[in-house]
């Protein structure tokens, strides 16, 4: 594994690899269903040697979906009232979903730290993904993801290093 803390490589590097993820996922969507917990054991291990911390680019490209919840949560943080918690931080996207006004995300620290970790958006809460039940259904999602995180890339060559393809 990459133990770098320059993620720079990560679009190109999964440029290349992203056919090979889509052959596998075509040959294996029934077997896939069986491994969450192989998956989650991966996903476990890459997350020991890469630190978030380093890296970010979810939080400088990635718009999470902000819920109501999460307005409700951010505005008690920030002692403020969830309408001007969304007048402020956020938007209605063409989706109809609220997300941030812009990226990188407002509450991302110089350090990359996350202002208001405690109480950030579930979307956030539950990146990269790579550690959920039925992963199989998010396998897709998990390809696009590849482009900016460097555990959904590390989890996916891992899983499909193994195939002979």
């Amino acid at each position: 594994m990459n133990k770098t803390t320059d993620y720079s490589f990560i679009k190109e590097a999964a440029t290349k690899a992203e056919p090979v993820w889509s052959r596998y996922f075509q040959k294996n969507k029934k077997k896939l269903k069986g491994m969450d917990m192989t998956i989650q054991a991966i996903h476990g291990e890459v997350t020991e040697q890469i630190d978030c911390l380093n890296c970010a680019n979810c939080c400088r490209t990635l718009g999470p979906l902000i819920t109501n919840k999460d307005v409700e949560r951010i505005a008690k943080t920030l002692r403020m009232k969830s309408t001007d918690v969304i007048d402020k931080y956020l938007r209605v996207d063409e989706d109809g979903d609220m997300v941030f006004q812009s990226m990188p995300c407002p509450f991302l620290e110089a350090d990359n730290y996350c202002s208001i970790y405690e109480t950030r958006p579930k979307a956030c809460r539950e990146y990269p993904h790579t550690d959920r039940k039925r992963f199989y259904q998010i396998y897709k999602l998990s390809v696009k993801n590849a482009y900016t995180c460097p555990i959904v890339y590390e989890v996916l060559q891992q899983l499909t290093k193994s195939s002979n393809l």
